[in-house]
Order: structure tokens, then C-alpha cells, then sequence
């Protein structure tokens, strides 16, 4: 019969029995939750965010600042060559930006092609902490199509 040991954290050997089990460590797993949820339909117009709003100074999403990281996953029914812009910035405790114009985080080709999922974590690396986002699309090529998107912010 085998016998079953381990270490402590101060280096001690301590044998496993029914009166001194191994010990376990309950995790939690990362709280987030569901920011966004809707469908956009992507066209040539430039400055319009996920909601199909133009104002460029109006936030995507806004009191992210708990969240270390947005996650943004879609699906889209084109294949059109899409433009995305991942903009943010902090604002003061009266909700107000705290300067002009926003950061951009991020300024790519939306992957994929007709009929697929994507996912985008926002930042790409490192945390986030921005209090607003802005994400705008809009296609370079090809015809309009329905971009379906889901966005989650993850604590912790």
C-alpha cells in the first residue's frame, strides 16, 4: 500500500490519513458580467459605434472602471472587410472625461469571414481600468451585413 504525503508551507512532511485529509484550496472563479448585448449592422459610415451611434463623443460603454478587462466576442454574417477602433478613457467622480477626445487602444481589420465568431479582448494585453470605451465598425468593402455582439467585463 502506498502512502500519501505532503509538504506544508513551512517545509514539514505531514502523511495523509482519514484525520488529517489533504488540504484544498476553494476557488472562485472570476466575476464578470454582461455589459452589451446587441446587433449592429455594419455599413461604410465611419464614427459609429456598436449601438449605430454617430456622436463621437458619446461612450460605447460607460463605468467600466471596476474591470480589469472587456471581453467582446460577435458574430458576423459577412464577409465584408470590417474596420475596428477600440477607443477609452477615465473620467472624474462626476462622470465627466477628464480631458478631450479619447485613447485609442486598438485599430485593426475585424477577424473572420461570413458566418463566424470572433473574440476581442480589449485591452489585447495588460488591464484596462478605463472608466468609457467607445468600439466603432465599419466596413471598408463589400455589402452591409449584421454584426451580432456580446461584450462582458471581467473584476478581479
Amino acid at each position: 500500500m502506498a502512502i500519501i504525503s505532503y509538504l506544508t508551507e513551512s517545509g514539514e512532511e505531514r502523511i495523509v490519513r482519514p484525520n488529517t485529509p489533504l488540504p484544498v484550496e476553494a476557488r472562485r472563479p472570476l466575476p464578470a458580467d454582461t455589459l452589451l448585448i446587441f446587433a449592429t449592422t455594419v455599413t461604410t459610415a465611419t464614427n459609429r459605434d456598436l449601438m449605430e451611434n454617430t456622436n463621437t463623443e458619446t461612450p460605447t460603454l460607460d463605468n467600466c472602471g471596476q474591470y480589469r478587462k472587456l471581453v467582446w466576442f460577435y458574430f458576423r454574417t459577412g464577409d465584408a472587410a470590417t474596420t475596428y477602433r477600440i477607443l477609452a478613457r477615465t473620467t472624474d467622480l462626476s462622470a465627466q472625461p477628464l480631458g478631450t477626445g479619447w485613447q485609442l487602444i486598438a485599430d485593426d481589420e475585424l477577424p473572420g469571414g461570413a458566418n463566424s465568431w470572433g473574440r476581442i479582448e480589449i485591452p489585447s494585453a495588460g488591464d484596462g481600468y478605463y472608466d468609457q470605451y467607445r468600439i466603432e465598425v465599419y466596413r471598408t468593402d463589400g455589402g452591409n451585413y449584421t454584426l451580432t455582439s456580446k461584450l462582458i467585463g471581467v473584476r478581479g
